[in-house]
This record gives C-alpha cells, structure tokens and sequence, in this order.
C-alpha cells in the first residue's frame, strides 16, 4: 500500500505541473491590459503604466515570468492582486466558506442520492423506481441557475423558510438552500448510478449464496450488495467533490456567497491573472486528493483489490 500511494504522488506532479502550465499560459495571453483597466476609461499616464508593471513584474519576459511563479508557488506565494493585497490571504477568505458549502451539498447528495438508489434499486419496476427516475431525470434536465432562481422563489420568497441570499456565510442554515442546488444534479447522478448497480448485484452469485446461507437481510444488503455496489459511485463521489468547489460559481453568484466562485467570477472580469492562477492551484490539488482517496476506498469496499 505504501509502495502504491508514493507511485500515485509521483504521478501526479506532472499533473500538477501541466495544469498550472495551461493555466498560466490561459490567464497571461487573455486580450487586453489588466493594468490599463484600472485606470478605466481614461488613458493611463504612461509612465505610471510602466511603473506598475515593474513593480508587479509584468515587464518581464514571459518565460521569466513562469519560473519566477513557479519559485514562489513553492515557497506558498501566490503572487499579489492589483490592489496590491495577497492571493493567499484572499483565497483564506473564500475557500473555507466553498469548503463549508460543497460538504453539505456532497452530503446530501452522498445521503440521499445513496438511500433513494438503494430502496430504488430494491424495487425495481415498481411505483418508487420509476418515480424516482422520472424525478432524477427531471433534476438533471433542469440548469442550475433555473433550479437556484425557483427555489429561491417557493422556499424564500413564497414560504419565508430562508432568507433569499446569504446573509452570514458562516451560518449553516442558510447554506442549507444553496448547497441543495450545488448538489442536485450529481444527487440525480447518485441515485441513478447506485440503482443500476444495485440492480445489476441483486442477481449476482455472491447475493445467492449470502441468502442460501440464511444471512440477515440487513446484513445481505448492507455488508454484501451495497458494499460492492457502491465501487462505482465511489469513482462518482471522489471526482464531483472537486467539481462541487469548482461549479459553485453560479450557485453563489444566485444566493450572494462570499466563497470561491464568488471571488474567481470577480477575478475573471478583472483579468486578475494572479488570483485566478491561485484559485486553480488549490482546486487542482483537491481534484489529486479525491483521486488518491478513491482509489484507497477501492480496497476497503472491494477486499479482491490489493495494491502491491
């Protein structure tokens, strides 16, 4: 097992490499002068131009530019904005309340994407399956920003259950909306790919003999069939968890969080090369993480997989 965790985290320094690379590249060959624009629309005085791109080093070769961010993305200096304040300290601000937010939505969708699969699965052909797929299907066919702007209506507006935006980022209960909407479209994923592995288990040889021996039906169902069912909604899980930080972007611009797709939306327009470079960095090391984590959680539900 050790041997195999230190060959993954040596396969993925590449990855790591070649995805600041793109994005460097991505962010530095944008159109337009991100210091120009500061002075809006009027022309800046260009010895002050000149002034402010050397001091932020942007007057330097392109090249140089690239392993000077690398020397310090390894010391933990993530450049600074344009106003002058560090990355570092800007992404402390918003990263732990996207992290408070994509943990709730992966748990919803963990718990009831996994519970409605399950009993789905279970009764196949029956009224709740087909209920619950008509019901997935209708969450996944519905965009994100319709779905946010609907129950933003009924629950807030209409009911008065919630406020609705957030008001205080750190109060759970009013993240309970937002993270509901993040994660409504992998809950449908969820469901639909842990009732179709059920589905395919219930059958299987092993299930057979787990009832032929008399088991518990708790213990059939829970140690047997949803153990090995859920190797392919782990590989769901361990991927979306990263996309949960990375795709709130819309989800927080409709409910006014102050999280990660908050600030890397304001970082964009303002062609802030230096934040959203930093934002990425932390994302990408996320989407590794949940990569060598599922890969772990393969042993454990799957006692047939070993890693030499």
């Amino acid at each position: 097992m050790g041997r195999f965790v230190a060959r993954r985290l040596l396969q993925m320094i590449p990855v790591f490499l070649g995805t600041i690379t793109l994005i460097f590249l991505m962010v530095h060959v944008l159109p337009g002068d991100p210091v120009a624009a500061m002075w809006g629309d009027k022309a800046p005085d260009p010895a002050q131009l000149a002034a402010f791109k050397h001091e932020m080093g942007m007057d330097k070769p392109l090249v140089q530019q690239y392993l000077d961010y690398l020397g310090n993305l390894l010391t933990g200096d993530f450049g600074t904005t344009m106003d002058h304040r560090r990355v570092i300290d800007v992404i402390s601000d918003a990263l732990p309340v996207t992290v408070r937010l994509a943990l709730m939505a992966f748990a919803i969708e963990v718990v009831l994407g996994v519970g409605i699969g399950l009993v789905s699965g279970l009764r196949r052909g029956k009224a709740l399956d087909k209920g619950t797929l008509v019901l997935t299907l209708l969450l996944i066919s519905i965009p994100v920003p319709v779905l946010g702007f609907v129950f933003q209506n009924v629950f807030a507006t209409n009911l008065g259950w919630v406020t609705p935006t957030v008001q205080d980022s750190m109060n759970l209960g009013q993240l309970l909306l937002p993270a509901f909407v993040l994660g409504s479209l992998s809950l449908a994923y969820v469901a639909r790919l842990t009732r179709t592995s059920i589905v395919e288990n219930v059958k299987s040889d092993y299930m057979r003999t787990a009832v032929a021996k008399g088991l518990p039906r708790r213990r059939v169902i829970g140690t047997h069939l949803l153990r090995n069912s859920l190797i392919p909604v782990v590989t769901f899980l361990g991927t979306d968890l990263g996309a949960l930080m990375g795709g709130a972007i819309v989800t927080e611009g409709i409910f006014n969080v102050k999280g990660v797709g908050n600030a890397l939306y304001h970082a964009i327009n303002l062609k802030e090369g230096a934040t959203v470079s930093g934002f990425v960095v932390v994302l990408v090391l996320v989407y590794l993480a949940a990569s060598l984590i599922v890969d772990l959680l393969y042993a454990v539900l799957d006692p047939r997989i070993r890693y030499a």
